[in-house]
């Protein structure tokens, strides 16, 4: 069973810098892992078993992340940038995919920082897609995938090709030592460009103007006489109608 893992397809939004007109600028932000990605990595060794794991990801990020944690190969789509428009960052992971060719399962993290790119990049593929995976193990010619919902985990029987949509319970636990770490930077790693991918999809969605939300001034009591400190703090209340 081939199987792709999805990494690092989005930037961490504590990584922008947010202009006092309220402009944002990730010139300096990186793609990041999330904790859903080490979840999704975790997902991908119990799936494949002696198959073939590809990582893919997007932009500048570490592109042997996924190499350190069993995939045999990564495709790297060099100039993908992050895009207001998930449909056009699913288009460009799934031209990954079809680059990649003849996968059977994808595994990409539940990211919070874009929600919508992963079920968007399973209706380009044509798959159908599973949501809150907590685990999966292939069952004869098909997968049995463990996911959370709201009235409590699910177990389901499906059919591959099948997009996989890893949600994580807690941080990494075990991170790849120093040898694995080297170890990834000798496999393939292949650069792509979405002009290579053929990736037509433009943005649909148009910024119109950015503004900083309103803030209230904080007022800060100087603690070090706790009486006055509750004086000012009460009067403080009271100005505000609290009390």
């Amino acid at each position: 069973m081939k199987t792709v893992i999805v990494f690092k397809w989005a930037k961490n939004p504590q990584d922008a810098r947010v202009s006092a007109d309220g402009s944002v600028d990730w010139r300096s932000a990186k793609m990041s892992v999330s904790d859903d990605d080490a979840a999704a990595a975790a997902v991908v060794l119990d799936i494949a078993g002696d198959g073939d794991i590809v990582g893919l990801t997007l932009g500048n990020g570490d592109a042997t992340w996924a190499a350190a944690r069993g995939a045999s190969s990564t495709v790297s789509v060099t100039d993908a940038e992050p895009n207001a428009d998930s449909a056009a960052t699913a288009a460009v992971l799934a031209a990954g995919v079809r680059h990649i060719g003849e996968a059977d399962v994808v595994v990409v993290g539940d990211c919070a920082w874009d929600q919508m790119v992963p079920v968007s990049l399973a209706a380009q593929l044509g798959w159908p897609a599973l949501a809150g995976v907590l685990s999966a193990t292939p069952e004869g010619d098909h997968l049995r995938v463990t996911r959370r919902t709201a009235a409590g985990a699910q177990v389901v029987d499906v059919s591959t090709p099948v997009v996989l949509v890893v949600a994580a319970r807690r941080a990494e636990q075990t991170t790849p030592g120093m040898k694995q770490v080297l170890a990834a930077r000798k496999k393939p790693l292949e650069k792509v460009t979405t002009a290579t991918l053929g990736v037509t999809h433009d943005c649909g969605v148009r910024v119109r103007g950015t503004e900083l939300p309103e803030a209230t001034v904080a007022r800060v009591i100087d603690g070090t006489d706790p009486a006055a400190a509750v004086e000012q703090l009460l009067a403080a209340l009271r100005s505000e109608g609290v009390l």
